[in-house]
């Protein structure tokens, strides 16, 4: 069997992509907000169906401009249960974060642990739809409200997914996209802020383009994350076959549901109520009695099979060198960390693989099962 990668990105034919590079060469305009970086953003308006859009050269800068232009100051809780992204967006914007517990049922920040991390110096909750799940949106805001706190979602895994009829992307202050090769959706690298306030939309212009007002004058300490022509093309594209894509995946996710379900040592993430999910990853939790490290020993195994699976996420953000002196009590964000394993999903594998994929998850289970016993 071929190397069977945890992601692949979907790629428009070669053909589309070639002529709008003839449009890029006709315009003679590669970057500074061009003609295809309008027409992008005007048409993931309509597909959100959001207020306001602001591109970005990726999804980290973007959460960067997003924590800088509510003009947060102090702590801002998170979870450690995401990609080193969010904790970094916020440390490196000069705030403190502050990581609370996640939930075992959705891996999503716990609402039920976040007021007794709310102190004076408390400013937002960054909340992370962790693999396109939505959080307790209606949980956190009302939290957010008593508090008088900004609300931002890392949003990067959830493209296109809705709850309670609404796009993911109308709720909180603002939503951040990353358009990252190994999303649903991408455009090559790229971000977005998604927000309802269009009074944002000024800054977060100047933000991402050195804090330039005009010609003559830079009132604001910004930096450069301005998408360009290439990736909004790509983007362009990509969006007119995003349902199709999200369909094809569901359809894998089907076919993963009906082979692992049943097999005891496996926990398949569940989807919550009202939500339309985008099939963004397909996490299995892997635990037994019996095995020491079994979640790394059958990551090795696959590894052997030819099949590229991750440990997405471990480690926790809180494990990491520069958050370790944090000292957070997060034993369910642990415990999720040391079991999960993300397995191949995107729209051109075949049933034939995922089939391939099952059976060696459950020869690895049954290898070691016996070993175990002897």
């Amino acid at each position: 069997m071929k190397k069977i990668m945890v992601s692949k990105p979907a790629l428009p034919p070669i053909s589309e992509y070639t002529d709008l590079l003839e449009v890029i060469w006709n315009n003679n305009h590669l970057t500074n907000s061009g003609p295809l970086h309008q027409d992008f953003e005007i048409l993931l308006k309509g597909y959100l169906k959001a207020e306001e859009v602001c591109l970005f050269t990726n999804g980290h800068l973007a959460l960067e401009a997003a924590l800088q232009v509510l003009n947060l100051t102090g702590e801002v809780i998170t979870t450690p249960f995401t990609f080193a992204s969010t904790a970094h967006a916020i440390t490196r914007s000069g705030l403190k974060p502050v990581f609370c517990d996640i939930d075992p049922e959705t891996y999503n920040i716990d609402v039920s642990k976040l007021e007794d991390l709310i102190s004076d110096n408390t400013s937002a909750i960054l909340a992370v739809h962790v693999f396109g799940t939505p959080c307790d949106i209606e949980g956190i805001e009302k939290i957010a409200r008593k508090y008088n706190l900004k609300v931002i979602y890392d949003a990067a895994h959830a493209f296109g997914v809705t709850f309670k009829g609404r796009s993911i992307s109308s709720y909180g202050d603002i939503s951040m996209f990353s358009f990252h090769a190994t999303k649903v959706f991408h455009s090559i690298e790229g971000g977005a802020l998604v927000f309802n306030d269009k009074s944002l939309k000024r800054n977060l212009e100047k933000l991402k383009n050195f804090g330039i007002e005009n010609e003559e004058v830079v009132d604001m300490v910004g930096f450069n994350a301005k998408m360009n022509e290439f990736q909004a093309a790509m983007g362009i594209l990509n969006l007119k076959n995003i349902d199709e894509t999200i369909s094809k995946r569901r359809e894998i996710v089907s076919h993963y549901n009906s082979k692992l379900e049943s097999i005891l040592e496996i926990t398949v993430l569940k989807p919550t109520d009202h939500t339309e999910t985008n099939y963004s990853y397909y996490p299995i939790l892997l635990r037994s009695n019996k095995v020491k490290g079994f979640r790394n020993k059958v990551y090795t195994l696959m590894k052997e099979k030819n099949i590229f699976t991750r440990k997405y996420f471990y480690p926790l953000c809180t494990d990491f060198e520069c958050y370790k002196s944090y000292h957070v009590n997060v034993p369910i964000a642990e415990d999720i960390a040391s079991s999960v394993l993300v397995l191949p999903l995107y729209d051109s594998l075949s049933i034939e693989e995922v089939d391939y994929i099952c059976d060696s998850i459950k020869e690895s289970i049954t290898s070691m099962n016996g070993e175990s016993l002897n």
